[in-house]
């Protein structure tokens, strides 16, 4: 007798499916930090300018350490590597060695190596702080004349197109001229940096406010925020729970482009003479004083020339990369 055709062993019966006893796999959500992120990873030029921005803030960060194992204190002088007639480098190449890694200085023989590093914290510290004074300031006035509008937008949106037309490097030129040696609790090249942060960032907020006030007058009429409204909450839990974080990302990309905009900044007044004062080491101070000895020792003017190219590049290939990577209609 022949089995039962429901019994699994009858002839034409359908075979078991064997994977309904599995677990359904659980759909994976993915934030909005997670896709940047990879969507940032797969740009590798982008991922090339972040590691070497990285690299840069440690050289900054450990730049007594650095100094100490492969170079000279950088104030340090070393006359005995100057040809006393020339007063340039008795070596090729500036003086490159292996005791010298970039060379030395005409006349004084001071580390190459030694006042790039040190230089690298100048440039970094105005370059980041000045971001920070111009992020915070664009992004209160913005947020606000974007939400109340008004006499609020016009007032703001004025002073905006005021400090955008001031002569900001005639400006800073003229006010470091009569800065005393010390104020704020600064002397010496402390003062000029805090007042190259100031007013770098005073002058550099207008720019982060006209975005921030933009993306707020399209975001205050969304439905969140209508429905936060209509349940009676304030205008500081809109402005700062609703709609701020909706800006991090426009405000994010900005910052990382304004960085390289303000180390050039930076190096520009001190080739004017408006930045730090020596001897404190500066790429710009250096190209000024490169002017009148490159033909002689053209290294002098190139080492600090190539510290800023490659810095401002890597800052602006990550910028790129972070702009693209926070673009929500993006395609890569």
């Amino acid at each position: 007798m022949s089995a039962p055709p429901h019994e699994p062993g009858a002839a034409g019966s359908a075979p078991a499916d064997i994977t309904a006893d599995l677990p359904a796999k659980a759909i994976e959500g993915r934030s909005p930090g997670r896709i940047a992120w990879l969507r940032l990873r797969r740009d590798k030029v982008a991922l090339v300018g972040g590691a070497v921005v990285v690299l840069l803030v440690l050289v900054a960060v450990f730049a007594p350490q650095i100094v100490g194992l492969l170079g000279h204190p950088p104030d340090q002088l070393h006359e005995d590597q100057i040809d006393p007639n020339l007063g340039t480098p008795i070596h090729p190449f500036g003086g490159i060695s292996r005791h010298f890694l970039f060379g030395v200085e005409p006349v004084n023989g001071r580390d190459m190596f030694s006042r790039v590093v040190y230089g690298a914290r100048v440039s970094l510290l105005v370059a980041f702080l000045a971001a920070v004074v111009a992020v915070l300031l664009g992004t209160l006035f913005g947020i606000v004349a974007g939400y109340f509008g008004g006499w609020v937008d016009a007032l703001v949106s004025r002073v905006m197109d005021l400090l955008l037309a001031f002569p900001q490097l005639l400006f800073i030129i003229a006010l470091v001229s009569v800065v005393p040696d010390s104020l704020w609790g600064f002397t010496g090249s402390g003062v000029r940096m805090a007042v190259l942060i100031v007013v770098i960032g005073f002058f550099g907020w207008p720019y982060v406010g006209r975005i921030v006030r933009g993306q707020t007058l399209a975001l205050r009429e969304r439905e969140y925020v209508e429905a936060a409204r209509s349940l009676g909450a304030g205008r500081g839990y809109i402005l700062f729970r609703e709609l701020l974080p909706n800006l991090i990302a426009p405000i994010t990309v900005y910052t990382t482009l304004m960085i390289p905009t303000n180390i050039l900044t930076e190096a520009a007044l001190s080739f004017l003479g408006a930045g730090v004062k020596p001897p404190t080491p500066s790429w710009g101070q250096m190209l000024a004083t490169a002017v009148t000895v490159f033909q002689a020792d053209p290294m002098f003017m190139i080492i600090p020339g190539l510290a800023i190219f490659v810095t401002v590049l890597a800052f602006n290939l990550f910028g790129d990369g972070v702009r693209d990577a926070l673009d929500p209609k993006g395609t890569r």
